[in-house]
């Protein structure tokens, strides 16, 4: 098992920035993939970014390419989401997940079974 904590959510205001956090424990950090979904009100949730066990690669939704950046500690087994630019689009619960592999992580959220319990991002206009 893995258990997942983020912080770092709020309330900012549009051309504004945020980091997120997530805290991770119960297993061997630096053998999972780790991914930031978003879920919107109404909408269905969807991937934001992904980052492989190593922190060498990362993969990122076309919605926020150039103005977030994934990155992770293994050290501090803890992984973050800077999030820059920020749109009212961008207002979300953001989710931290996780994935046991060395391989390219998913984009799909089926692929993730640890999930931490979400950190809410307002953008105000």
């Amino acid at each position: 098992q893995v258990q997942l904590v983020e912080s770092g959510g709020g309330l900012v205001q549009a051309g504004g920035s945020l980091r997120l956090s997530c805290a991770a424990s119960g297993r061997t950090f630096s053998n999972y993939a780790m991914g930031w979904f978003r879920q919107a009100p109404g909408k269905e949730r969807e991937f934001v970014a992904a980052i492989t066990y190593n922190g060498a690669s990362t993969y990122y939704a076309d919605s926020v390419k150039g103005r977030f950046t994934i990155s992770r500690d293994n050290a501090e087994n803890t992984v973050y989401l800077q999030m820059s630019s920020l749109k009212p689009d961008d207002t979300a619960k953001y989710f931290c997940t996780a994935q046991a592999t060395r391989d390219i992580p998913s984009r799909i959220e089926y692929g993730y079974p640890y999930w931490g319990q979400g950190t809410q991002v307002t953008v105000s206009s």
